[in-house]
């Protein structure tokens, strides 16, 4: 009996797709008879979908008519008087891709993910923000979009725009490295040591991934860490403050939308 290789397949990095969100896309609208409607400049990924069920809920949000994604809705906020799309509960490398993906197709200039993650190393007290800078690659969705490495970082010109720009919010704003990861459950101590002493602060699920995307379609990502958790630890974790941290978080996303948005106009 012939043993399956266990090679990986090629990934041919500098090849398109066959198969394209576009189309997937189109293929959406034309079964649900959805109209083809941008979505707004800005959108934000919001793994918890704590702000989606807020929006929901408040009315403060309208859900967006033409979002012709097979696994999602988007609601849109008007804040700051900005409009900003928000999808919830993309969890994971794999499926914050996936998403990012039809959000850049359907007309998105730029992604921002706001995830809830784990300290490994204490920046400040808990809740605060991790602007990410760059994300260990311990997952596999960013192997399909970037050659192996130990880093996936953020888009340079973003970085040096966010990193001097934000801050004097209600919660901090801590520019540093995260572990991303498949596997919240097998966050061992000796995992744990590993990612921390290359310099990771905190652990998520999604960021490495986004960041690798990125940069293979040369779109502007930024990802953020709301710190809430020592993965339970030492008990009273996962409190992000009022309304589960949906107006902080939003307040933040805007922020980051306005000095991403206002560079891009003058660069």
């Amino acid at each position: 009996m012939k043993v399956p290789s266990t090679d990986l397949p090629v990934k041919a990095y500098h090849e398109d797709s066959v198969f394209v969100p576009a189309n997937l896309l189109r293929e959406a609208r034309r079964q649900r008879n959805l109209p083809e409607i941008a979505v707004p400049r800005v959108c934000l990924l919001d793994p918890d979908g704590d702000m989606v069920r807020f929006l929901a809920a408040s009315g403060r949000g309208s859900r967006h008519a033409g979002w012709a994604c097979y696994h999602t809705e988007m609601w849109v906020a008007e804040t700051a008087g900005m409009q900003v799309g928000v999808v919830g509960c993309a969890v994971g490398a794999s499926f914050a891709v996936l998403v990012a993906e039809q959000l850049i197709a359907s007309g998105a200039e730029l992604v921002i993910s706001i995830t809830s993650a784990g300290q490994l190393q204490p920046l400040a007290q808990p809740p605060y923000f991790v602007l990410i800078e760059a994300a260990l690659r311990d997952e596999g969705t960013s192997l399909h979009y970037q050659p192996p490495a130990t880093w996936s970082p953020m888009p340079k010109h973003l970085r040096s725009t966010l990193v001097a720009g934000l801050g004097n919010g209600e919660e901090p704003v801590i520019a540093a490295r995260s572990w991303t990861t498949d596997a919240p459950y097998r966050e061992t101590t000796a995992a744990i040591a590993a990612a921390t002493e290359l310099g990771a602060a905190c652990v998520e699920m999604e960021a490495a991934a986004l960041y690798a995307f990125a940069q293979s379609k040369g779109c502007d990502v930024v990802c953020l860490a709301h710190i809430t958790n020592t993965m339970a630890t030492t008990g009273d974790d996962f409190e992000k403050g009022e309304a589960n941290g949906v107006h902080i978080s939003l307040a933040l996303a805007v922020q980051v939308a306005i000095l991403v948005l206002a560079a891009s106009s003058t660069g």
